[in-house]
């Protein structure tokens, strides 16, 4: 059965270049990134790994936990952390999963539908994860869900503004409107009445359509 948003993370025990996780006890009462690239030792994922690990920092001051993943061993994801650094100019502090059954990969189905299903013989272009991404709420559950092609590298600003969005909406009740960016304005969402909306923003809003009321962004919690 597929994934989707709002179903419960599948949990898993797996090796880590941190030692071994238990999923849902590392996530803990935070937000999570779950996020695999296809192969050590090739030329997008070593961009990738490396931009994860110089704006790490800016997850922690969301509360978030990130985590890579892909079917390669721990060993090769710790040489592999020596090339990251030496070219990308940023040391890797972040665990990364070695998982090489595929058991997690399989789970959170990271694998191109032709992928051969075995370790044997793998190569960057046959039974690879994709570039999937998964956000993880502290309650567990699938907040947003990305998969780019193997030959596109991720924009992990945007995973960043996503993940401003989401813990705005967590916190007041509100959704964010196209290109939006952190500080501008937010809408509140139709749910929340006109009655409730003055007493979270007795400062009023702006009414374009009933269902479309711009309001300052709130204060982040």
């Amino acid at each position: 059965m597929s994934l989707r948003l709002n179903n419960t993370a599948p949990n898993f025990t797996a090796q880590t270049t941190k030692g071994t996780i238990d999923f849902h006890e590392w996530i803990g009462d935070g937000w999570a990134m779950l996020f695999s690239h296809p192969k050590d030792f090739t030329p997008v994922c070593t961009t990738e790994l490396g931009y994860m690990a110089r704006i790490e920092p800016e997850f922690a001051k969301r509360n978030c936990k990130i985590i890579g993943l892909s079917v390669d061993s721990v060993d090769s994801h710790l040489k592999w952390e020596k090339d990251i650094e030496e070219t990308q100019g940023a040391a890797v502090n972040y665990p990364m999963i070695g998982d090489t059954e595929l058991a997690i990969a399989k789970l959170y189905e990271m694998l191109p539908a032709d992928e051969a299903g075995t370790f044997e013989g793998r190569t960057a272009a046959t039974n690879q994860t994709v570039r999937s991404v998964f956000v993880i709420g502290p309650d567990k559950k699938i907040k947003l869900q990305l998969t780019y092609p193997m030959t596109t590298g991720r924009n992990f600003n945007e995973i960043l503004r996503a993940l401003d969005s989401m813990q705005l909406t967590a916190a007041h009740k509100v959704a964010t409107p196209v290109n939006w960016q952190d500080g501008e304005d937010v809408i509140i969402v139709p749910a929340v009445s006109d009655e409730e909306a003055k007493e979270k923003y007795p400062n009023g809003w702006k009414t374009i359509k009933p269902y479309l009321r711009v309001v300052s962004q709130p204060a982040k919690i």
